[in-house]
């Protein structure tokens, strides 16, 4: 965690409101920070729907298949999640760890271990000792509140700079539900399900079969539209838990992702996923810059994400944006080894709105002093334009500073 704040850190911080059925609590467990919390526990009501996406790294960690395996019975009743080890690469000693931290978390709660649901960040490859759980996780469940989701979102944190959160709330039948989310997430950031640690909660009464269609939508075009320097972690979760409490208020209970009376809610719900999908961005490790990648004229939205992602994970481009230079032939190199339907001669591109490049060729009115200005901006909207079809997608990024190789250059040691 680092002891300055990223430049690009939301100005605003939304007072996070209480979700009937959801309690936290945070505590020091002395995993590998000294003096911060890394510990949070969630506990909610009986009956609460869970639904997950997980990393499609061919390496998980423990905790991951801990939660697939677990997903299956859609019930949840807390939630476990620990900062500074992963508990990935751990083998025999990995899986024990998730079953004792189970076990202690199920007994603190008074649940069946099925309804446990784990989460690990921090370094890979060293042993987790679950026993540090023991007693504390016992403390936070008689000590767990409905509030303060901003402490939970600390607790989490690994080489972020601040704590992610985002709200909304929106009329389901003829009761008020909402939803809150938090994240964390600065590094080994790329699309594949979730990039990160994420938690959502609402209380709305949503069945799991429709939570995970919501949920494997949403993604999509938030978090998986999101990278920060290409890889993936072993660890990413993203995890919703619906507690139904607003049933009791006229929320009717919902089975089917497609009902329309989910419209407003789905909505809202995704704006949760974008707003915090946005905000890892921001806090990219070192990032100066939030860069915004649109790519339009692609033969179709596939091909337009995977052009996308090829400048969005270009170290030459992004170094160039850190340098504050308009490098449009980097952009014109990523698009070109993407392995995508792409015409040079049809090719425009432009940065922060001014076209740099036309037809193949940099623009006849290309102004360099004006350009050089406008890449001084915190925020870089980087514009493609093809010129083959419809195909349109867009893709949040951040620069690529010194400081992302002095943070990754010691992170274990």
């Amino acid at each position: 965690m680092s002891s300055s704040v990223s430049p690009l850190a939301p100005k605003h911080v939304p007072d996070m409101p209480v979700i009937a059925g959801v309690r936290l609590a945070t505590a020091e467990a002395g995993i590998r920070y000294k003096n911060r919390t890394d510990v949070l526990l969630a506990v909610m009501d009986k009956g609460t729907a869970v639904a997950g996406v997980f990393t499609k790294s061919k390496c998980p960690s423990a905790p991951v298949e801990w939660c697939r395996a677990k997903l299956k019975g859609g019930k949840a009743r807390a939630l476990v999640v620990n900062s500074g080890n992963a508990n990935a690469f751990t083998g025999k000693t990995g899986r024990a760890s998730t079953a004792l931290t189970a076990k202690i978390a199920a007994k603190a709660v008074g649940c069946s271990e099925s309804e446990i649901f784990l989460a690990s960040t921090g370094v890979i490859g060293e042993p987790l000792d679950a026993t540090k759980f023991d007693g504390v996780l016992g403390r936070l469940a008689e000590t767990a509140e409905p509030g303060d989701y901003l402490a939970a979102a600390k607790a989490i944190m690994t080489t972020d700079t601040f704590p992610k959160v985002a709200t909304a709330t929106v009329k389901l039948g003829k009761a008020k539900v909402t939803i809150n989310g938090m994240a964390k997430g600065a590094g080994m950031i790329a699309p594949d399900m979730a990039t990160m640690l994420s938690f959502i909660f609402t209380d709305a009464p949503i069945a799991p079969a429709a939570l995970q269609a919501l949920l494997k939508s949403g993604v999509e075009d938030t978090f998986n539209a999101v990278t920060i320097d290409g890889d993936t972690s072993t660890s990413d979760t993203l995890l919703a838990f619906a507690t139904g409490a607003a049933a009791a208020h006229g929320a009717p209970k919902i089975s089917r992702a497609s009902d329309p009376r989910l419209k407003a809610f789905v909505k809202a719900f995704n704006q949760v996923l974008a707003n915090l999908s946005e905000q890892v961005a921001r806090d990219g490790e070192g990032a100066r810059k939030l860069v915004e990648i649109t790519v339009e004229g692609a033969k179709t939205k596939a091909s337009a994400r995977k052009i996308a992602m090829s400048i969005a994970n270009s170290p030459l481009v992004k170094t160039a944006i850190a340098g504050e230079d308009a490098n449009w032939g980097r952009v014109v190199m990523a698009v070109g080894k993407a392995g995508e339907p792409a015409d040079r001669d049809k090719l425009s591109i432009s940065f922060n709105g001014i076209r740099v490049a036309k037809s193949g060729a940099r623009d006849p009115s290309y102004d360099e002093a004006q350009v050089s200005e406008a890449m001084k901006a915190p925020e870089i909207a980087i514009k493609v334009s093809l010129g083959l079809g419809k195909g349109r997608d867009r893709v949040m990024t951040c620069d690529l500073t010194k400081e992302y190789v002095a943070i990754n250059g010691d992170y274990r040691s």
